[in-house]
């Protein structure tokens, strides 16, 4: 950290300088304007997430907090910030295009870095590349990657919570993140992931790693132990909750004590962080006190005779603001354009009668509901009468990068106490969708003395894909070349039946995959 001596000399910045900063300001707030607004906009509306508003207000306090040591340091505007600049922008661009606002949030952070290397040098981009870092936490992670992290810590946070309950003697019985106490069943859903607590402490800890003076692996673990300390704490509440349950009943899993946990259990996040730098502030050569490895300087005043000297504003500088007015450029033509919404029919005409399978139709539940954020979906359950049935579910999302995107079963099966045995690509050459031979992932799924097999894919404007990531990259791909993001995701699931053999259970989901997929087409277009 920096220390309060008063600088020996300052460079003096020319008001062509600021003015060269503000023109580019101006420009990227308005090319930047509907990735900033989406972005409050997530904050606002996520919990997660409300913490954005506080970064930006500390990372310019911690670059205020050495603007003696920038005084004193000489610009040298560098080359690779307008190469950065120009990454960022190309980001905000493909972003803009494919309506997938995460990627152009991140090329606004991105532009910011490079500005800075352009108009400060390496010298100085040094002093200040730490806090600019940290506005990449104010972004809002993507939704596929959300939804995946937010179902393995319920998991991870259920199991820890019932060995928790355990602990008290508690009699009970975990089925994925359904915690079974027998008079009550608490589901662990995604409010009670922990990330509305991972993702404030892991920015705590990057800005406290920043202040605190010492090692940098001191600085390592302070910031890399927030993780484990908000997965352990908030599987401990969720085992304090599951106590509570136990001896006063199922009020005490909701309401005001609920919400109130949550805040004790974030302060104990908190107070744990201190007390471990308290810990390794005494260890190592040099031993101080918590106040001495964390004491957060003020810059002094610099004294008013003290030697200044005239910067000399480089070329490369003006290069800064006609990148930004390209940028703007770009974010006019993106406007112009409106993404497709193709025509459709509802699932609610989907036909309950396909060959010999007779089908009824179910709903979900409003929080699962609100969870998945599908533009419409399909919950049926087909039979032949002659055996277990087939459960199909289709979910479509008519813009998939507005916030939504389908939930991947290899994901979301395991928070219903399924275990995946196996999983893998099937090809089927005798069932042709889109004009090819059909691939689908099949999982085979135990929970108990229970078997099922699933079939799966996304079938996305004319494809059939197998593979989440390249979801993602056509998602891209046809924003950019197609204006659209529409897309869905099909499953097929049955049961093994006790006696069955699998391969009998195979055979009747095969026969329902080659009844249902030519009906696909008027309800997901291609």
């Amino acid at each position: 950290m920096e220390t309060n001596n008063s600088p020996s000399f300052i460079w003096k910045t020319p008001l062509v300088w600021w003015v060269i900063l503000g023109v580019s300001v101006v420009l990227a707030g308005y090319a930047f304007l509907d990735t900033i607004q989406d972005m409050i906009h997530r904050w606002d509306t996520k919990e997660e997430y409300g913490y954005g508003y506080l970064i930006p207000f500390i990372t310019i306090f911690l670059i205020w907090q050495r603007k003696n040591q920038i005084a004193e340091t000489e610009f040298h505007p560098a080359f690779a910030g307008v190469l950065l600049i120009v990454f960022g922008g190309f980001m905000f661009f493909l972003g803009s295009v494919a309506t997938t606002h995460t990627l152009s949030q991140y090329g606004l952070v991105v532009t910011i870095m490079g500005a800075a290397l352009s108009l400060l040098g390496w010298q100085a981009f040094k002093i200040v590349a730490v806090p600019l870092a940290l506005l990449f936490f104010m972004v809002p992670l993507p939704p596929f990657i959300y939804n995946t992290l937010s179902t393995k810590l319920q998991l991870i946070s259920s199991e820890i919570g019932v060995a928790v309950i355990r602990l008290f003697g508690i009699s009970v019985y975990l089925e994925g993140n359904v915690i079974d106490l027998g008079s009550y069943k608490l589901q662990v859903v995604e409010a009670c992931s922990g990330l509305r607590y991972l993702f404030p402490l892991v920015s705590l800890s990057f800005m406290a790693a920043y202040i605190y003076n010492g090692e940098f692996w001191k600085k390592a673990i302070i910031f890399l132990s927030s993780i484990p300390i908000t997965v352990l704490m908030n599987s401990f509440r969720i085992g304090v909750i599951g106590v509570l349950v136990e001896y006063g009943g199922p009020g005490q899993a909701e309401g005001f004590l609920h919400d109130f946990e949550g805040w004790i259990i974030f302060m104990a996040c908190i107070a744990i962080l201190v007390l471990e730098m308290a810990v390794l502030a005494k260890i190592g050569k040099e031993k101080r006190t918590l106040a001495e490895a964390f004491a957060i300087d003020f810059p002094e005043p610099i004294p008013a005779d003290t030697e200044r000297r005239k910067r000399q504003i480089k070329s490369i500088s003006w290069v800064v603001p006609v990148l930004f007015a390209g940028i703007v450029l770009s974010s006019v033509y993106v406007q112009g354009r409106v993404n497709i919404l193709p025509d459709r029919r509802v699932f609610a005409e989907f036909p309950m009668v396909l060959g010999r399978w007779q089908g009824d139709t179910d709903v979900i539940q409003d929080n699962i509901l609100a969870s998945l954020k599908t533009e419409d979906y399909l919950l049926a359950n087909y039979t032949t009468g002659e055996n277990s049935p087939v459960n199909l579910w289709i979910a479509y999302y008519a813009d998939q990068a507005a916030g939504s995107a389908a939930h991947s079963p290899r994901a979301c099966i395991p928070g219903g106490g399924w275990l995946i045995k196996n999983l893998s690509v099937k090809t089927f050459d005798n069932i042709k969708l889109n004009g090819q031979p059909l691939r689908v992932n099949r999982m085979l799924t135990k929970r108990g003395d229970y078997t099922q097999i699933v079939y799966y894919w996304f079938q996305q404007r004319g494809r059939e894909i197998t593979n989440e990531w390249l979801v993602k990259w056509f998602l891209f791909w046809d924003g950019m070349t197609k204006n659209r993001t529409d897309g869905a995701l099909v499953r097929l699931t049955t049961l093994v039946l006790n006696g069955e053999d699998e391969d009998v259970a195979e055979a009747r989901l095969v026969e329902f995959t080659d009844a249902v997929i030519p009906h696909l087409g008027d309800y997901i277009p291609d």
